[in-house]
């Protein structure tokens, strides 16, 4: 955790993009601190499945930071937010269009407090142009972004994806974007303002679907199973097709379940290995699927024969066939697979850790390795857990400033007063 020692983050954000991008840095060593309102993060009380204790929801997110929790409506509220700004490298924010410039915290405001500091902002769709002032969540970036009119089938619906690629994917775009204004600050001494829209986040994600969609207008994509034409417009759905030069599919398996199956990449190099084992000399000598040509013009057949082959296997057994034929494939893991993996538990990919509120829970790990400094994950905060020592430690406030500080409402919603 060596990383980003004596980075400091002032991490404003809450749900899920912004505390993907900050656990990420945390776990690189960096000090985040958690700044929530009174009332906490809103993931805190989403999806409870402990009475009373910080969700799955919120504790998977927030791991390794320090919560501190500050009333923003209150002057001695806003006054610390100022001192822990000219001590902090970076800033995170996922509010609404225009939320922290009613506190009267703009971007330019903040620059001027402490000009060495990086503003990190996330938006469903910008500060500027035309839908900027709309809401977004995951499944309106995937929506909006490409995802969903690509994933499916043609004749059924549009689908979203199970991975978080509107939230967590922006989250990791967001860790990049700072990292490069980290290094310019060093360099220059002056912050800058980054900004990722979730929907920007998704087209990127989906840059492959806009190689075919430019490659439609002067041709037909051979790859695809279904039919496509030169200037149909939109990308098609299409299925579990590879979406690559080499063509790719789930095939089925026995016991036939909803996750029994196995996904098997055909590369030009593994097809006379993979048909003579398949079905023989005939198969590998089959003029429908002779050339990559032929197999991408015939890959339904293909398709079909290959699934029957596997009828009789389960994923694990097909894929012990295919190894060593170096045929590129793998099973549909379901999330109970990965849970009980060898091989994720051995990366450290499903980590358990200890929570005083909910007990023991895992943690999805460390996607990132580093050799010289590997991650060391935490627990998440309670809420405001560490109030007083980021008072103390960061800003050097005494005892008699915390209480009187405390009195005035600076931390919490002051109690109403009787009529």
């Amino acid at each position: 955790m060596e990383a980003l020692k004596g980075v400091r983050i002032l991490d404003m954000s809450h749900v899920q993009a912004g505390p993907t991008c900050s656990q990420l840095l945390a776990w690189m060593g960096a000090d985040v601190i958690k700044f929530e309102n009174p009332a906490g993060d809103a993931t805190r009380g989403q999806l409870r499945d402990v009475p009373n204790a910080d969700s799955l929801y919120f504790t998977m997110l927030n791991c390794n930071k320090r919560s501190i929790t500050v009333n923003m409506k209150s002057a001695e509220g806003k006054q610390v937010f100022v001192d822990l700004l000219k001590k902090c490298d970076i800033i995170m924010e996922n509010f609404g269009p225009g939320v922290l410039d009613r506190f009267g915290f703009s971007w330019e405001k903040i620059h001027q407090l402490n000009p060495r500091i990086v503003m990190g902002s996330i938006k469903g769709f910008g500060s500027t142009g035309p839908y900027a002032d709309f809401k977004a969540y995951e499944n309106v970036a995937q929506a909006m972004g490409g995802a969903m009119s690509t994933t499916g089938v043609p004749e059924g619906p549009p689908f979203v994806t199970g991975a978080q690629i509107g939230d967590t994917g922006t989250g990791l775009h967001l860790a990049i974007g700072l990292l490069a204004a980290l290094r310019q600050r060093d360099r220059t001494g002056k912050g800058q303002y980054v900004e990722v829209a979730m929907m920007d986040g998704v087209m990127n994600l989906c840059r492959v679907k806009f190689r075919d969609h430019q490659r439609l207008t002067r041709q037909a994509l051979s790859e695809y199973s279904v039919p496509t034409h030169q200037g149909m417009g939109d990308v098609p759905r299409g299925g579990n097709d590879s979406g690559g030069g080499q063509l790719g599919n789930a095939i089925h398996c026995k016991p036939h379940g909803p996750n029994d199956w196995l996904y098997v990449v055909v590369q030009e190099a593994v097809w006379e290995g993979l048909a003579n084992r398949i079905g023989g000399e005939a198969l590998a000598k089959d003029a429908r699927f002779a050339k990559i040509a032929d197999r991408r013009k015939n890959q339904n057949e293909m398709w079909r024969l290959i699934t029957e082959f596997a009828k009789d296997y389960t994923k694990r057994e097909f894929m012990a066939i295919l190894n060593p034929l170096d045929v590129p494939c793998g099973p549909v893991m379901g999330t109970a697979d990965l849970a009980n993996d060898e091989h994720v538990r051995g990366r450290d990919m499903w980590v358990e850790l200890d929570h005083p509120q909910r007990g023991k829970w895992w943690n999805v790990g460390m996607p990132i390795k580093l050799s010289g400094s590997p991650a060391r994950i935490e627990r998440s905060p309670t809420l405001g857990e560490h109030t007083d020592e980021v008072l103390k430690e960061v800003l050097g406030y005494d005892d008699a400033k915390i209480g009187s500080l405390k009195d005035a409402g600076a931390f919490s919603v002051p109690p109403k007063k009787a009529a």
